[in-house]
């Protein structure tokens, strides 16, 4: 009879939103969010050091070798069975503690991104001219991710909580979509929860999309020649190149109004008075549906070719990356919201509320407006509207269209100040960035915790989930057989 009262309980809490756990007495679960944020508190250090580390070291896409391995290490020590996920990658791996169902899976990043070093300063200075920095805080996102699964294995071990929690170190999510490999090497089939989280500039949970992406790579390939003494000889991949960022200015006016397409040329001749006999340029083509997504590429496609006719060149066209958006779960973030005023905001001391302040003061000098008084968030946010869309994609989508997943945010930079940007390197490295890693982890645990104590739930998510795919099913983008690349170029 509990067992059914506890199932109707959390069918109504799906539909309105109650704090079940309020609701539903849970000793075990108590205890062991109890026992995972004594252990958090006792290890806060080897939390910080890893954020620290790996911060240091700025490794990026499908190079964060040094960066994987200290994850690897800190796992292993405590008692994790470590495996390597895709054997084409030579930076992801699998961590696993316990056995059997449910399977819940945390995800973890690590990779920087290039040419942003930034010393833990409020002013911009390179830690390394021409060096990485973490931009978008994933080195806080590791080790926040990696402090979550250490403290949730320690309550499961005392309490004796059953089943598995599975960490996902995925590389290169900064343009190599290196989940998309995992998802399709079958990694996820046996998860039956997934979790995760991002730094940013507010403490909420996750509930909404994101814009699906597809990356190509058009190379235009045509005959060198003097530009001056025989230009009739030459066929000007360039000229293909310039033809087709034309043909897809123009086709912007017809497409839906919340597509983004953006491009680089990332080579286009070397010297004036030689016809180039090669080109490329990189494409990011975006939508907030996979449907959309698709057909705006194929228009993209014909275009390229359109250009090559014109010019008398080849195309090859190639998919650089690409990835789903993602397939939201309110049961998962219910749960979150619960836990996430539990574990409250991160705490910012004198030290880094002066450091926001230096920081906002040298902003404010390079141009940046600041329509908010805020710099620090430090409340607890409800959950997003029904439908909204982050404009950003991640490889999180591929994995939120195999299982539920639900994620959340903590404050680790600055309110309104730019990602991928030197300020988030800044405060990525400081004790801003300590606190929301150290929040992140007790977050993971907490709801963890609640989904192994609760079966009722998972089958909830999962019945939400089934729900909200429909008809639809997850296919890569990124081809069949395409390996991933050593690094990104």
């Amino acid at each position: 009879m509990r067992e059914i009262n506890r199932l109707k309980i959390f069918q109504a809490a799906a539909v309105t939103g109650l704090a079940w756990l309020s609701v539903i007495p849970a000793t075990r679960a108590d205890q062991g969010k109890e026992t995972a944020f004594k252990w958090i508190d006792e290890n806060r250090q080897e939390i910080i050091r890893l954020a620290d580390q790996i911060w240091e070291l700025a490794e990026p896409a499908f190079q964060e070798f040094r960066s994987s391995e200290i994850l690897q290490e800190a796992l292993s020590r405590n008692g994790f069975r470590i495996t390597q996920g895709v054997e084409s990658m030579k930076t992801d791996f699998v961590a696993e503690y316990g056995s059997g169902k449910p399977v819940i899976a945390l995800l973890a990043e690590y990779d920087a991104l290039p040419g942003l070093s930034q010393d833990r300063l409020p002013d911009r200075q390179p830690a390394e001219e021409g060096a990485g920095g973490h931009g978008c805080g994933h080195n806080l996102l590791g080790a926040g991710a990696v402090g979550g699964a250490l403290a949730l294995k320690a309550a499961m071990e005392r309490h004796h909580l059953p089943g598995t929690v599975r960490l996902f170190g995925t590389p290169a999510e900064e343009g190599g979509n290196g989940k998309v490999y995992m998802v399709r090497s079958g990694l996820f089939d046996d998860v039956d929860v997934v979790l995760h989280w991002h730094p940013g500039d507010r403490n909420q949970v996750q509930f909404g999309s994101t814009l699906a992406v597809k990356s190509y790579r058009f190379q235009f390939h045509g005959l060198s020649a003097h530009a001056a003494l025989n230009p009739d000889r030459g066929r000007s991949a360039l000229d293909a190149v310039e033809l087709m960022n034309a043909g897809v200015n123009a086709l912007r006016e017809h497409v839906p109004e919340d597509t983004r397409i953006h491009y680089v040329i990332t080579e286009g001749g070397r010297r004036p008075n030689v016809v180039p006999d090669f080109a490329e340029v990189w494409y990011y083509i975006r939508s907030p549906r996979i449907g959309d997504l698709e057909a705006i590429s194929g228009r993209v496609e014909e275009v390229a070719r359109g250009a090559s006719l014109m010019t008398t060149t080849t195309v090859d066209i190639r998919i650089a990356g690409g990835s789903w958006n993602i397939l939201p779960n309110r049961t998962l973030s219910e749960i979150l919201l619960n836990n996430l005023k539990t574990v409250g905001a991160p705490v910012f001391g004198d030290e880094e509320i002066a450091f926001a302040h230096k920081l906002r003061d040298n902003l404010e000098k390079e141009g940046m407006d600041f329509t908010t008084e805020l710099l620090l968030d430090a409340e607890i946010h409800p959950l997003p509207p029904e439908g909204k869309i982050h404009r950003a994609s991640t490889d999180v989508g591929d994995v939120s269209w195999v299982v539920p997943t639900g994620g959340f945010n903590f404050a680790a930079r600055l309110q309104q100040a730019p990602t991928h940007s030197w300020p988030f390197v800044a405060t990525a490295g400081t004790g801003i960035g300590h606190e929301a890693a150290l929040q992140a982890a007790r977050l993971f645990a907490a709801t963890a915790i609640d989904l192994l104590d609760s079966p009722e739930a998972i089958a909830l998510a999962h019945e939400e989930f089934i729900r909200r795919r429909g008809d639809t099913r997850y296919r890569s983008i990124i081809p069949e057989g395409q390996a991933p690349p050593d690094k990104i170029d």
